[in-house]
């Protein structure tokens, strides 16, 4: 559920709304069902709570219901738009009972609501959110950020990180494991073709050194390695005409050297509908692209679409695992 006091409640009421959600997949909601409830009020056709005490009981929960987990949490005080210490510490519990479900095998996938950085460190976590706590727990040494659209594949360097210290990722070993991972989704997701571009770094791609030497000495021995192991991948390319490219059907996925130079295009085209997915975890785990928008939570004023998405693409990548019947 994500923070309690963010948009998280009313966008689970308004995705789960839609009745084609519940043919592709069964959800459960790690959260309370008492805030879901409040948001629900506000909804047309939100499916009804019903509280589970664990996974196994889901059997008993009744057609058409949207099942609960509450996961023994306190009951968060619900203060929408206010920032709370323990609806942080909730949100986090949620998760991490989340992932265990998923490490085991009960659950299939997550998919996250927002939690607020600042409500999560007041609640003494140290993480910067879910992406590396989920890492973290699942015991993954290498993962990144990929945000998806119908039309976009950004695959992200670095995430959530100040600039200075995304600026030393831009590695050759780095950037060559990250065109491995994004060659490993696409082949996952049975793309027609895996085309892949290397965004520069610099103005345009360095221009031979002019602007920088990173393009030389980085991304392009990295991209020419990954050439060699059959991997059909182009860069350095300017990071000004790279996106256009990708959204013109040139690329299926483009990597990013940093956080905003994928977010940017990213928000700029399909602001609602981006599912931010985490590459190089054991588990399936998507979430929506934006944060907890404080400034209308409890208005009924938020926009499902990037939550909806989430869960259609969540379903989809259970479904392409191995051994899974379609």
């Amino acid at each position: 559920m994500g923070d309690v006091n963010g948009i998280g409640p009313e966008i689970i009421a308004k995705a789960l709304a839609d009745p084609s959600v519940m043919q592709i997949c069964s959800p459960v909601v790690f959260g309370s069902a008492k805030i879901y409830a409040a948001a629900r009020a506000k909804v047309h056709g939100a499916p009804e709570p019903f509280i589970v005490s664990t996974l196994e009981d889901l059997k008993s929960a009744p057609p058409q219901s949207l099942p609960f987990l509450e996961c023994h949490v306190d009951e968060p005080d619900y203060r929408p738009g206010k920032l709370s210490a323990h609806a942080g510490r909730c949100a986090m519990q949620w998760l991490e009972e989340a992932v265990r479900s998923a490490m085991d095998g009960s659950i299939d996938g997550i998919v996250t609501c927002p939690i607020n950085k600042e409500g999560i460190h007041a609640a003494g976590y140290e993480v910067h959110g879910h992406t590396d706590f989920i890492a973290n727990m699942t015991g993954a040494s290498s993962y990144r950020m990929c945000l998806f659209t119908s039309t976009l594949r950004i695959i992200h360097l670095s995430d959530h990180l100040p600039l200075k210290d995304a600026l030393s990722l831009v590695r050759q070993d780095r950037i060559a494991e990250t065109i491995h991972m994004a060659h490993d989704l696409l082949v996952r997701l049975k793309t027609p073709r895996k085309r892949i571009a290397v965004a520069g770094l610099n103005p345009h791609a360095g221009e031979a050194g002019a602007f920088g030497d990173e393009e030389r000495t980085e991304i392009s021995p990295a991209v020419a390695y990954c050439k060699g192991q059959h991997i059909d991948c182009e860069g350095p390319i300017s990071p000004d005409t790279v996106y256009r490219q990708a959204l013109d059907g040139e690329f299926d996925a483009v990597i990013a050297m940093y956080h905003d130079q994928g977010h940017i295009p990213l928000k700029l085209v399909a602001m609602d509908e981006g599912v931010n997915v985490t590459l190089g975890i054991p588990i399936v785990r998507t979430s929506v692209d934006h944060g907890t928008a404080y400034d209308i939570a409890g208005r009924n004023m938020a926009r499902e679409n990037s939550l909806h998405a989430a869960l259609l693409l969540a379903a989809q990548l259970v479904s392409l695992r191995p051994g899974v019947a379609p």
